[in-house]
């Protein structure tokens, strides 16, 4: 996707140094594009916790590149193997919501310690993340012509007038390699001259649909209003949205579908109000080990000091101010789970498929850990 005309994915290594990986720092923007080098397994370790980067496909890829610099920069006193299974311990236990990560981290690990030797397991580690980030790129434009296919049919419907689609959270190019999940479908149809016009949750506590779903759509020049979370109910109510679109940081075999915090309310409403409620996703985020509901999904909570504080442009500089007392008490869940009889079907690399065991296992022919790309 493009950063000011010219073309960036998230996550690359660096053109002189493959030694080191650069990513597009999320944490400054809307207010300034970075990017940071990162060097080691820590860096990258702290990049993926922090929120450098963010989103279910990409922390998967940063994961398997952060495998990567580990064993550039391996101890030479340490079995090897042994070392690789404690990196690897580190890295799945930054976000634990997100199966992507887990995936990526269990399939590079295998393949590693098939290899023999120090220099043999770095050269596989690093064939296969780039190869997961192949694969990620891929599935993300095949979901987009797929979804591509439901924008064209609500555009036929409306008479060619804006199709207005509701998203929550950044399912976009930044969460992912490039296109994104959710909204590859709506950049595609842009592209093709559909009239499209994107409703973006703020997305509370840490405003990635105002920071970065609201950016990543004015640089591609895809109309959008930014609304506050609590306003898509009542937009549903009024008309004024056409479909629900979304990502999808877990998602069970049953079509149940775990996503950042909101999601559910948002599905609900739709429910209510005939809807229809997608949530777009790569095979990498179907956890077939899960049971219906999704129960055993670990939710992630976060600290305080993402609902605590807001940051925001004040002239130049980006401030950071408290808007309850400091000994306020906070809960910061990260994730709810949205149940399958909510939700009208899930977008795939592989097709559009009902939320239900039966069609979600024929679509993938029950394939665990599909689309991983290692």
């Amino acid at each position: 996707m493009k950063v000011n005309g010219s073309h960036f994915e998230t996550i690359w290594l660096k053109k002189n140094d493959h030694r080191v990986v650069q990513i597009i720092d999320q944490r400054y923007l809307p207010f300034a594009f970075r990017i940071e080098d990162i060097a080691t397994v820590d860096a990258m370790i702290e990049a993926i916790r922090d929120m450098h980067l963010r989103g279910a496909p990409l922390i998967g890829a940063a994961a398997t590149l952060g495998m990567y610099l580990a064993l550039l920069r391996a101890p030479g006193d340490e079995d090897i193997d042994a070392y690789i299974d404690k990196v690897a311990s580190r890295l799945k236990s930054t976000r634990p919501t997100a199966v992507n990560l887990a995936f990526a981290v269990d399939n590079i690990v295998c393949g590693i310690h098939a290899q023999k030797g120090h220099k043999a397991k770095t050269a596989w580690a690093l064939e296969a993340a780039m190869q997961y980030i192949a694969t990620e790129r891929l599935n993300s434009i095949k979901i987009g012509e797929y979804g591509l296919t439901l924008i064209e049919q609500a555009s036929r419907k409306s008479g060619g007038d804006p199709v207005n689609i509701l998203t929550h959270c950044n399912a976009g190019w930044l969460a992912c390699i490039d296109y994104g999940t959710a909204t590859a479908p709506v950049y595609m149809a842009h592209d093709r001259g559909i009239k499209v016009h994107v409703v973006v949750d703020e997305t509370r506590p840490r405003n990635q649909g105002a920071r970065l779903t609201a950016w990543e759509l004015r640089q591609q020049g895809v109309p959008f209003t930014l609304v506050v979370d609590n306003a898509g109910g009542y937009m549903m109510q009024q008309g004024m949205i056409d479909m629900v679109l979304v990502g999808s940081d877990r998602t069970s075999p049953y079509g149940d579908v775990v996503n950042k915090i909101g999601t559910y309310l948002k599905a609900l409403a739709a429910f209510d109000n005939n809807v229809p409620f997608y949530a777009a996703l790569p095979s990498s985020t179907i956890d077939w080990s899960l049971g219906e509901g999704s129960g055993e999904t670990p939710i992630e909570e976060r600290g305080p000091k993402e609902i605590t504080t807001m940051e925001g442009l004040a002239g130049d500089q980006v401030v950071e101010v408290s808007i309850v007392p400091d000994d306020t008490p906070v809960a910061n869940f990260g994730f709810d789970i949205t149940p399958a009889r909510l939700v009208t079907a899930l977008i795939t690399e592989k097709g559009i498929t009902k939320a239900n065991y039966k069609q979600i296992k024929r679509l993938f022919n029950e394939e665990n850990n599909a689309g991983s790309g290692l």
